[in-house]
């Protein structure tokens, strides 16, 4: 007879675990989804953008940069006439392209449909017709290139395409070609017309325009990296010692045509121009782009292409120079970026640390229970382990698919690693903390107040340990900024957290002072609640740290991410209104042509502009050289300006003000003209009067007064004087004040000025700056670290009143005994977290704005915010506190925590007292 299956002496622990508190187990799952999903995000979103970004670089640039293009002379004239034919032949062209693509070296690849290749003439040839445009009587002069594919890549508009009637060779004196629209516009061409091209041998090849075609994309490499083949251009001649143009263009011949172009003297040339591939690049490949660019430009794969298409092959690229671009950016961004990581990676740490210790808070009789009947530390950390494990790791699992479904483009690994990171630092750090609470005897009712404590020799070390690790982040910051020579420091990252951190032990250890020197005015006084308040918050426990600490950094966090995206901001306003020098600006390029009054006053009319401000610019003023004045401030701006309306453009648009009195000059026509300088000009001029030479007439200046920035003029050293004083006063540029004025109107201004004036905005200026995926992807991490650190600042503040929950309950429950109302009692609760909240607060406050004006001379803003600026221009983006950034979080902790103390109040006196005074309970 078997024997009885015998039943099991209890329940699984895990189960029974999960089943008496699911509630907290459901809480710290949510809490590790949540950290879990946003350390696997951040490093999927940075691979994403920046992956972006090197595609956006590559794609966006001129195909005169980025193509690589691989050209070879002919065979030499040594070589027979049918072996230098058959190389400029479609059937040896095609397949050396494919030849030549299949040897770029991985991940280096060719886009084959943007590609192209055929023969040109590399030597303009002049034409003699004379229904050819001559403006100053100078022939044009003309190109002839064969491509291939030209069908494919435009439409005929008029006539038909050219083709190659017969076998071409050396000998043939007759091909047919196209030209695009612009082409045959400027150069009067239409179908039919017939171009003689010189010979070797003098008897003229004839070229006849059989087609008029469109581009279907103009902007692509086929037309681009070439500019003639789209359009003709009107180019000045470098040996005439006058000012000579003439016209230059290319005639796109039919295929298979190229041989004819050997007996010309413009010195053909064979071509294969390959576009790049950027399709699935990653940030993981640019090493191997710039290698793979390298060595086919100068390295052993450039022998590979002299084996394909010719011994004297060259390949010529700027894909290099652009990749170099990339790098140098992302370098720069990279560690901006870093020290978001860092912090909130940190503020998540001791979340998570503040969450066990409130989970082992509340298991803490139990746990003693089970240690005093023989239970040994590694079986009650095993259990621990077991139930937090069932409870962290499905989470952790869940927020990182949540984080590859979210960024579907990045390595998987970092990702991996990130929320693996969080679930092992619950797992292992919540069941040690709580078994080496138990690893000896407790005295109960120990006391381990905030006020009594006396801070150990260990811990008065590791905090002058931190103070030493936390000065030399801030030192190696400022001094050589988030970057090293390997890209970033982590130390240097983590400087806002060490000063977060270095400010809470200080206010721990600061924390006493004020709660001894409160009490004793209090206790004076005829209410209890007041006294009974400030005792409990004395009566804290000394652990508080870690509330603090994790409060602290968050709010710092916080409030330098909101500090770089005002910076950021604020960064490229000014270089918009450097740029622009107003809310709109009208004036030509380069043009001294003056603009009309009644075009001023249009411009005044029209709607949304607030007020105008004429300006005489001429750029180029050269200064004399003289004993008291260097000769290497050769060149100047002058700018002439009605005073009191350009005073008004400088304090409406933030620029330095300035006193328009400072311009007034006395009476009399010969006399010194006072000026406003900038600060170099200043120096170097010197207070004596100088005579400037201009087109608006010769003048004399004295510098009156200094500024350091000024309207429409960039960085150049510029003159301001009274534009009434010039002999010509008519304004060149409008400077236009207004929200929001009519575009429209105001070109149409423009057009009825001339058609050299145009209109450019200062929000269009603006726009530019932000036209790369790594600027705003990292903007969004930032905005993204902003509102984590806002949030895990909140659930700081819940987690350390959740801690002391059930305390408070019990001391309401007995004073509601002794008489106190349930008034009283929401006073008492919301008195006592007061001061932690106000400390935080406060603190945060602080130590956020102390951080910012520690760190800023080590942060540069600019390539995060100007990187689609004018690289020749010099512009600043330095780290800027935000008020809305350091206020509103510490305003959201304290308002948080006196809605947590009402709530429990009120819960607490709905609520009856016989559980909460049930004999027997030692709490």
């Amino acid at each position: 007879m078997n024997a009885a299956k015998i039943p099991s002496a209890c329940a699984p622990w895990v189960r029974t675990r999960l089943r008496t508190a699911p509630g907290i187990s459901a809480a710290l799952a949510v809490l590790v989804l949540l950290t879990a999903f946003l350390a696997a995000v951040f490093p999927r979103s940075v691979d994403a953008y920046e992956a972006k970004a090197l595609r956006h670089d590559i794609t966006s640039a001129p195909p005169g940069q980025s193509v690589l293009e691989v050209t070879t002379p002919p065979p030499p004239l040594g070589k027979a006439p049918s072996a230098r034919e058959a190389v400029m032949r479609e059937d040896a062209l095609a397949p050396a392209r494919n030849a030549l693509v299949k040897a770029l070296p991985s991940p280096l690849r060719a886009d084959v449909p943007e590609s192209s290749y055929g023969v040109h003439t590399t030597k303009p040839l002049a034409a003699e017709e004379e229904w050819l445009p001559r403006p100053d009587a100078v022939p044009a002069r003309l190109t002839y290139a064969a491509p291939s594919g030209l069908a494919r890549h435009s439409t005929l508009t008029s006539g038909r395409w050219p083709v190659a009637r017969d076998t071409v060779t050396l000998e043939t004196r007759e091909v047919e070609a196209a030209v695009t629209e612009d082409t045959a516009r400027d150069l009067h061409m239409k179908p039919g017309s017939a171009v003689a091209v010189p010979t070797q041998n003098g008897d003229p090849l004839t070229v006849r325009i059989t087609g008029i075609v469109a581009p279907l994309r103009p902007e692509s490499g086929y037309w681009a990296v070439d500019p003639l083949f789209r359009a003709p251009s009107l180019v000045r001649d470098p040996g005439s010692p006058t000012p000579v143009y003439y016209w230059r263009g290319t005639l796109l011949l039919a295929p298979d045509t190229g041989p004819a172009l050997l007996a010309t003297t413009g010195e053909p040339e064979l071509f294969w121009r390959l576009a790049p591939d950027a399709t699935g690049l990653t940030t993981a490949d640019v090493p191997g782009l710039e290698s793979g660019v390298a060595t086919v430009e100068k390295g052993p794969g450039l022998l590979k292409l002299r084996a394909i298409a010719g011994p004297n092959t060259t390949l010529t690229t700027g894909l290099d120079a652009i990749l170099g671009s990339y790098s140098s950016t992302r370098g720069a961004i990279g560690p901006v970026v870093t020290v978001a990581a860092v912090g909130i990676g940190s503020v998540a740490a001791v979340v998570l640390l503040m969450t066990g210790g409130l989970i082992g808070a509340r298991r803490h009789h139990e746990l003693a229970l089970l240690r005093s009947r023989g239970g040994s530390l590694r079986g009650i950390g095993g259990r621990l382990l077991a139930e937090t494990a069932v409870a962290v790791v499905p989470p952790a699992a869940l927020g990182l698919l949540l984080a590859v479904l979210v960024v579907e483009e990045a390595r998987f690994l970092p990702a991996a690693l990130g929320a693996a990171a969080v679930a092992a630092l619950v797992c292992v750090l919540l069941p040690v903390r709580t078994a080496l609470d138990h690893r000896r005897p407790l005295l109960h009712g120990a006391r381990d107040d905030v006020t009594a404590a006396r801070p150990s020799r260990r811990r008065t070390v590791a905090e002058l340990t931190l103070l030493l690790l936390a000065i030399g982040a801030v030192a190696a910051l400022r001094r050589r900024g988030t970057t090293t020579g390997s890209g970033a420091d982590l130390l240097v990252s983590a400087a806002p957290v060490l000063v977060g951190l270095i400010a809470a032990l200080v206010l721990v250890r600061l924390y006493p002072l004020p709660l001894r020197l409160a009490a004793r005015p209090v206790a004076r006084l005829r209410g209890a609640v007041g006294f009974l308040s400030l005792a409990r918050a004395g009566r804290a426990s000394s652990s508080g740290t870690l509330p603090l600490l994790a409060l602290l950094i968050a709010l710092t966090t916080a409030a330098f991410g909101g500090s770089v995206l005002t910076g950021v901001a604020d960064a490229r306003d000014e270089a918009a209104l450097r740029t622009v020098g107003a809310d709109a600006r009208i004036s030509g390029e380069g043009s001294l042509a003056p603009i009309s009054e009644s075009t001023v006053r249009r411009v005044r009319a029209v709607e949304g502009v607030e007020d105008v401000a004429p300006v005489h610019i001429e750029y180029g003023i050269p200064l004399a050289a003289t004993l008291d004045v260097r000769s290497d401030t050769k060149r100047a701006t002058l700018m002439g300006v009605e005073p009191e309306s350009y005073a008004r453009l400088a304090r409406g648009t933030g620029l330095p003000a300035f006193p328009s009195g400072a311009l007034a000059s006395g009476p009399g026509q010969d006399r010194t003209l006072p000026a406003i300088a900038s600060p170099a000009l200043a120096k170097r001029l010197g207070e004596r009067p100088r005579t400037i030479e201009s087109q608006a007439g010769d003048i004399t200046v004295r510098v009156a007064a200094v500024l350091p920035l000024t309207s429409a003029v960039g960085a150049s050293d510029y003159l301001i004087v009274d534009a009434a004083a010039l002999a010509k006063r008519g304004p060149t540029t409008l400077l236009v004040t207004g929200g929001h004025p009519d575009v429209r109107q105001l070109r149409a201004a423009a057009r009825e000025a001339g058609p050299e004036f145009t209109v450019k905005l200062r929000s269009a200026e603006r726009k530019r700056f932000v036209d790369t995926p790594m600027q705003s992807g990292a903007e969004r991490i930032y905005g993204a670290a902003v509102a984590a650190g806002a949030g895990y600042a909140l659930l700081a503040v819940l987690l350390s009143l959740l801690q002391t929950a059930p305390e408070r309950t019990t001391l309401l429950a007995r004073l509601r005994t002794m008489g106190l109302t349930t008034r009283q009692g929401r006073r008492l609760l919301a008195f006592e977290a007061m001061p932690q909240a106000l400390l935080a607060a406060f603190g945060g406050l602080l130590v956020g704005w102390a951080t910012i004006a520690l760190l800023a001379p080590g942060i540069d803003l600019v390539a995060l915010a100007l990187a689609g600026g004018d690289p020749s221009t010099a512009h600043t983006a330095s780290l800027r506190a935000d008020l809305r950034s350091l206020a509103l979080p510490a305003v959201g902790v304290v308002a948080l925590a006196a809605a947590v103390a009402g709530v429990q109040a009120w819960w607490a006196s709905r609520r009856g007292s016989i559980k909460e005074l049930r004999a027997g309970d030692t709490r």
